[in-house]
């Protein structure tokens, strides 16, 4: 980390951390040090970037190779009715320079590969999984895992939503952990199909990128072996705690995954049964 060199004006933006002990100049110091990636800018990846942007993270790298569509509005905040059209990513970068020039926004108008996931992702601080995928997440998590690299990874379907973080501790878990395989194609339903409250990947995504937060400060405990789970419904909140996997062909005792590899299905926006 540098030293603390925050300028007045960085001085006055950054204020209501500074103030905080568990924050302080020190603190905001490592948020404008840090290199985060998001995979996604979409609903979740929308209000991650908008306020690890905020909060001054200074790097911020986003991956996505989606273009703006009208029906995104309704829940994707970073962008607008002009955007339309327009590479996400690129829509992302605009918001970004527009709200905080500290952040040096790094721009991938790309898909997240099996070919480019671990150069994205090794030597990252934090990486905040906000795709709508199921093949991307196994990609971040396998990239993840083999970089001892810390990620959050979050979902949504209708009108509930789930989190956790994978934070690499001795007993950590993974994704493969939680869910060895993906589903079958055509089991889950995406986004298009079952819809999805458009406030809801809000409060997710604002989860996620607490969580990011907390990881850079090391403060608090994370929602390392975890799962997360939001109800906008019945406004509820509970958790399911997530074991490590002695089994795990990724993180268990006898790891046969040493490379990133892509996994057949790629469908699925939502929520998948943890039990």
């Amino acid at each position: 980390m540098s030293g603390l060199n925050l300028d007045p004006t960085q001085l006055d933006r950054y204020s209501r951390h500074i103030i905080m002990e568990d924050v302080g100049p020190a603190g905001q110091q490592k948020l404008l040090d840090a290199d985060v990636l998001v995979v996604g800018a979409g609903g979740l990846g929308a209000p991650v970037i908008q306020y690890l942007a905020a909060a001054g993270v200074g790097r911020l790298a986003i991956v996505d190779d989606d273009v703006v569509e009208r029906s995104n509005l309704q829940r994707q905040i970073i962008h607008a009715d002009a955007d339309i059209g327009h590479p996400k990513a690129e829509s992302a970068r605009e918001y970004v320079e527009r709200l905080n020039p500290d952040v040096n926004v790094e721009v991938h108008e790309k898909r997240l590969t099996a070919d480019n996931a671990e150069d994205l992702i090794r030597e990252r601080d934090f990486v905040v999984d906000c795709s709508d995928n199921f093949g991307t997440r196994y990609l971040v998590n396998d990239a993840c895992v083999l970089h001892e690299v810390p990620f959050s990874h979050g979902a949504i379907y209708r009108f509930e939503g789930q989190a956790i973080t994978f934070a690499h501790e001795e007993d950590s878990p993974c994704y493969r952990c939680l869910f060895p395989e993906a589903p079958e194609e055509g089991v889950v339903p995406d986004c298009s199909e079952a819809g999805v409250l458009g406030i809801l990947p809000g409060t997710v995504g604002c989860i996620q990128a607490t969580e990011c937060v907390k990881a850079l400060l090391d403060y608090g405990e994370l929602l390392d072996g975890r799962l997360l789970f939001y109800d906008a419904g019945d406004m509820t909140f509970e958790e399911a705690p997530v074991a490590k996997n002695p089994e795990c062909p990724l993180c268990g005792e006898e790891p046969e995954i040493d490379s990133v590899q892509e996994v057949e299905y790629s469908g699925g926006c939502t929520i998948a049964d943890a039990d």
